[in-house]
């Protein structure tokens, strides 16, 4: 998933919203709403004057990766997840912008909670797409699944100045499907009775899980469309390319998804990482760069409600050897100093010396933060705490470089930008 926008348009266009106007939503309850490129238009949003120029969001020097590219820069190809370098010689007039990951999940927790006026029944994937179940919520609205599309694209982009897409199925996977499919700044909605003849037309690449290799070896096998998939017999399908593969494509294939939307999933573990833009043999620096990440976690762990039991680091070396190392607390924290002196610890004591190219902080084993918690002797003193939540409140209001521990107020090394905290 997530490829659907790059699907051709032409063989379904005919399921899209126009003017006001959509098919029979009867029965589609499941909407999927997808931000347009969400960090450039948050940042174009900001700087109004770069709508008509291509602008791409990541980390600006020779290592850095593209977070997001409006419209315009994908134009000339640039993607998501490629090399600033790779997109720079694509298209090198365009206004390249370090990412501002507070902003980004400011404007997010405003679009989520729109989709939380309308309906409880939201589970969100990212900072910047959810699925929504609108089946309760339509007598109270007095809308049908495709009202409350138009509803939310509405909201969306009078509250907060950026566009969405909404995909409006009777299940999750053509919902996510659809929002794909009508980018940017579209509705579709595959009627319950025109499943088939929506998803049948399709190239295989369209299923959920078929990456470029399965697809490949689909096509080597003469199934290019969904509807071949569908129609082979599903002992033929096992034999061919496996049991379980087999009976997921062919369910998909048949429009079969039972899955619900699930409000209440927790994240797992909250963290951020740096790249450098030169490797760093200094002890001294590397420990400097892993107050900043405890800090950038520990404070989205506290803006959660949420503390962590164990701490990990992931170091990346020149030659792009990846380690994880990682200590369980015997009291969840979500204290900074707490977090960063367990990180210290680990890169002093379990990671080899080396020339260090990505290094990373994280913390796991995420709970309410008002739920027990069990007593010990020589547990932390709550001054911390208190100091952090101060300092919290302090950035809240003047910004997020208003409070910084002292040894992170020196020149801090050149590096590609922060990676955002990442939801499950």
């Amino acid at each position: 998933m997530g490829r659907s926008a790059n699907l051709p348009r032409g063989l379904v266009d005919r399921f899209r919203a126009r003017d006001g106007v959509w098919p029979d939503d009867t029965g589609c309850r499941m909407l999927h709403v997808d931000m347009d490129a969400f960090y450039a238009s948050v940042e174009i949003r900001e700087r109004p004057e770069l709508a008509s120029v291509p602008v791409v969001v990541g980390g600006v020097s020779g290592r850095g990766v593209v977070c997001s590219a409006n419209y315009l820069a994908r134009e000339y190809g640039v993607r998501s997840a490629m090399p600033t370098a790779h997109a720079r010689r694509l298209i090198p007039n365009a206004v390249y912008l370090p990412p501002q990951f507070d902003l980004y999940h400011e404007v997010s927790r405003g679009v989520m909670a729109i989709f939380r006026d309308i309906t409880p029944l939201v589970e969100p994937l990212s900072l910047d797409e959810a699925f929504l179940d609108v089946g309760g919520a339509l007598r109270r609205l007095g809308l049908t699944p495709g009202g409350v599309g138009e509803l939310i694209r509405s909201r969306v982009l009078a509250d907060h100045g950026v566009t969405c897409s909404v995909g409006v199925a009777p299940t999750k996977f053509l919902a996510k499907l659809a929002s794909g499919m009508c980018k940017p700044d579209g509705m579709m909605v595959v009627p319950s009775a025109s499943v088939l003849e929506f998803l049948h037309p399709l190239p295989v690449s369209a299923l959920w899980g078929v990456g470029a290799k399965t697809a490949a070896r689909l096509e080597e096998l003469g199934l290019e469309s969904v509807g071949q998939v569908a129609s082979t017999p599903l002992p033929r399908l096992r034999r061919l390319i496996g049991v379980a593969l087999a009976e997921h494509l062919h369910g998909l294939a048949a429009g079969v998804d039972d899955r619900a939307v699930v409000p209440t999933s927790r994240e797992k573990s909250i963290g951020a990482e740096e790249t450098f833009e030169v490797d760093h043999h200094d002890r001294a620096l590397l420990r400097r760069e892993l107050l900043r990440l405890s800090e950038r976690s520990a404070s989205t762990v506290r803006a959660r409600g949420l503390r962590g039991r164990t701490v990990s680091i992931k170091v990346r070396f020149a030659d792009f050897t990846t380690i994880t190392r990682s200590r369980t607390l015997p009291v969840a924290t979500d204290v900074t100093q707490e977090v960063y002196r367990t990180a210290a610890e680990l890169l002093d004591t379990q990671v080899p010396p080396g020339a260090v190219r990505l290094i990373g902080v994280r913390i796991e084993g995420l709970d309410n933060a008002d739920s027990a918690q069990q007593l010990i002797f020589d547990a932390p003193e709550n001054g911390w705490r208190e100091a952090d939540q101060a300092a919290d409140q302090a950035r809240s209001r003047f910004g997020s470089l208003a409070v910084r521990p002292a040894s992170l107020l020196r020149d801090s090394p050149e590096r590609t930008g922060e990676t955002a905290p990442k939801p499950e």
